[in-house]
């Protein structure tokens, strides 16, 4: 490793990752981003689904070309092997005992039955910390259950609040359930290893993505449990803050998101969109303002289509009020201040070339971090893995590929 990956926090760290889709690859993309030497095990026989999906580069598909698989798997290595084989589960083995981490994200009871669950990962090496992260948590009655990002948002209740007034519920547009649940995987990884540093000790971590998605909405499950009741679907709109949607604006399909938390940015909107708005008694409190929320709606939403959405942020936000344009993905693409920022990082990689990817959203200016390298190609570290990770000699490796193990 460089110097530079050296000073990383994670820095010494290795994670022995059996995850696949997105939620398995998202937590272990967070860890390779501290800095942690993260193996993705693959096999070509059971190709990662994302490594399967568009969008390809120049319209080429192929299992390296996945912008969404190079997207969440940045700063990883990837060792191919056929886990059905005998000597590949004795290669899982070793490498399990020379890593820190264990991830996987397999319904629950999988990775077990494959011979490698924590009972075993603990034999192999002690102090080992071994994360499962399947749909709904290691115990229950629906632990063995098959889940997918799109199924958990519903299932957290984010579909029962999300939707139009007087429409039936709405799913969310992306599978909340998988960033989610990798996140607070990460969390989680990070909280056992401060425990291991502190003890000695490893340990299981049991994470439900259905548990972690409910933790996005603690307002609906509050409401429900003090008050008897949930909020009811209302497009846009706050249950308490007015003004608080989406406005068209000037151009083509341009749009503004507007809130004013309190009667001082009320004020201070009404005061640029039209100053009798302020002195209008359909307006002068909250109440009142959700109460007459279609009529203060139309004047706002007037005022916006007169202008772009950028002028319309511009002016707001010089008066103190939340407003911002409705981005789109060409918009953040070529957005002056993520670029100021360095947020996109231009990567380059062997089959599809240079191109540019969503990188790390946090800065840690004592042990500065970078995304280090595109991901990998299937199994494109297997050698390096085999003989530098656990030492096998040439004539282990070339025995290991001979065999058809090295899927």
């Amino acid at each position: 490793m460089s110097d530079q990956r050296t000073t990383r926090p994670l820095a010494g760290i290795r994670v022995a990752d059996f995850t696949w889709v997105w939620a398995g690859p998202f937590c272990t993309l967070q860890l390779a981003h501290l800095g942690a030497e993260v193996i993705r095990v693959e096999s070509a026989s059971r190709t990662c689904v994302t490594r399967l999906l568009p969008p390809w580069p120049d319209g080429q598909p192929g299992v390296n070309r996945s912008g969404y698989f190079n997207q969440y798997n940045q700063g990883k290595r990837s060792i191919a092997l056929d886990l059905k084989d005998a000597q590949g589960m004795q290669v899982a083995r070793d490498l399990i005992r020379q890593s820190d981490i264990v991830v996987e994200n397999f319904a629950a009871g999988v990775f077990e039955r494959m011979g490698l669950g924590y009972s075993v990962c603990r034999e192999l090496k002690s102090d080992v910390i071994l994360i499962s992260m399947s749909g709904y948590g290691a115990s229950g009655p629906e632990s063995e259950y098959v889940s997918y990002g799109p199924a958990q948002v519903p299932m957290s209740g984010l579909s029962s609040l999300t939707g139009y007034r007087g429409w039936r519920p709405m799913h969310i547009g992306i599978s909340y359930g998988d960033p989610t649940a990798g996140l607070q995987g990460a969390v989680a990884v990070l909280a056992a290893l401060i425990h291991r540093r502190k003890t000695g000790e490893g340990q299981f971590i049991d994470l439900s993505q259905w548990e972690s998605t409910m933790a996005l909405l603690p307002e609906g499950i509050l409401a429900q449990s003090m008050a008897g009741s949930a909020p009811e679907r209302d497009g846009n709109h706050d249950a308490l803050w007015a003004p608080h949607a989406i406005y068209r604006c000037a151009g083509d399909d341009r749009w503004v998101s507007i809130a004013a938390a309190d009667d001082d940015e009320w004020r201070r909107l009404a005061s640029v969109v039209d100053p009798a708005l302020a002195s209008d008694p359909r307006f002068a409190t909250a109440a009142l303002r959700k109460q007459n929320e279609d009529a203060l709606d139309a004047a706002i939403g007037a005022w916006c289509a007169t202008r772009t959405a950028e002028q319309t942020r511009d002016i707001l936000q010089a008066a103190g009020v939340a407003a911002y344009p409705v981005m789109t993905a060409k918009d953040l693409h070529d957005d002056p201040h993520l670029g100021s920022r360095r947020y996109f990082v231009d990567l380059p990689h062997p089959e599809v070339g240079t191109r540019r990817h969503m990188g790390i959203p946090y800065k840690l200016h004592r042990t500065p971090l970078a995304v280090w390298r595109a991901a990998p190609c299937l199994g494109e570290d297997t050698d390096y893995v085999l003989r530098e990770v656990l030492g096998y000699d040439e004539e282990h490796v070339a025995a290991l590929r001979d065999a058809g193990t090295l899927s």
